[in-house]
């Protein structure tokens, strides 16, 4: 299951518009589908076909929001989900333990984020060339808008679900990565473990959201810097500074 957490992403809700209101539900629902489709796609490449026979090995959101997530997000603005993709563990190829198969089928999706986040913040920097080579205007300002909040909403989102607390993406890699004794024992409190952490998230956004904000200092610093450092190679190149 992919759960996105809006108490980072609700600073975008501030004073919120129709518009900025439209451009994060555009955001979420292609951010989000995209994370299914990775866990789909990767299962269907381990040799688990049962996402793609249930329609599921797709980009399309209708066949990932869940109703009842995306009536949660609209109502509360703090959390929601897509549906989760089916994984039958016991149809992967041979070569792959089922730990293995599914830790790789569990990662593809925060990965996913962290890519489509990344060609995001691409797409924004050529954008604000064109800006100041052209002049800014309202369509530009617009798809800077866009792709600054896909960079932003993709690395909290692959960041969010890499957390090793259930019912999130990083458990299940959590939990492949340890000795099978100790994750049972751990599946025991699992279920009080989730209710603690949804508890956190309603009523102690503000922690989670420096948690956030911590982890994506490396993200800024390993990505967001770099491209920003080579854009400005350009645009100096180009005599726009």
């Amino acid at each position: 299951m992919t759960t996105f957490p809006l108490v980072l992403i609700s600073r975008f809700f501030s004073g919120i518009d129709l518009q900025t209101l439209f451009i994060t539900i555009l955001v979420l629902a292609v951010s989000l589908s995209i994370h299914e489709y990775a866990h789909a796609w990767m299962a269907n490449r381990l040799g688990d076909s049962t996402a793609a026979e249930a329609g599921r090995l797709t980009m399309n959101p209708l066949k990932h929001l869940d109703p009842v997530g995306s009536l949660v997000f609209l109502l509360t603005r703090r959390i929601g989900w897509a549906r989760p993709v089916p994984v039958n563990p016991a149809r992967f190829d041979r070569k792959y333990t089922v730990k293995k198969g599914m830790m790789l089928t569990s990662v593809a999706g925060p990965m996913s984020n962290f890519l489509l986040g990344t060609i995001s913040l691409i797409i924004y920097y050529a954008v604000a060339t064109i800006a100041l080579y052209s002049g800014q205007n309202e369509f530009l300002e617009l798809l800077l808008q866009i792709f600054s909040m896909f960079y932003s909403a993709n690395m909290i989102l692959g960041l969010f679900n890499l957390l090793p607390i259930p019912p999130l993406d990083g458990y299940k890699v959590f939990g492949a990565l340890l000795p099978r004794k100790l994750y049972f024992q751990i599946m025991r409190y699992e279920r009080y473990i989730g209710l603690v952490f949804l508890f956190l998230i309603f009523f102690g956004g503000g922690i989670l959201s420096r948690i956030l904000q911590f982890l994506m200092i490396p993200f800024d610093f390993l990505i967001r810097n770099p491209v920003e450092w080579l854009f400005r190679l350009l645009w100096g190149a180009l005599g726009l500074l």
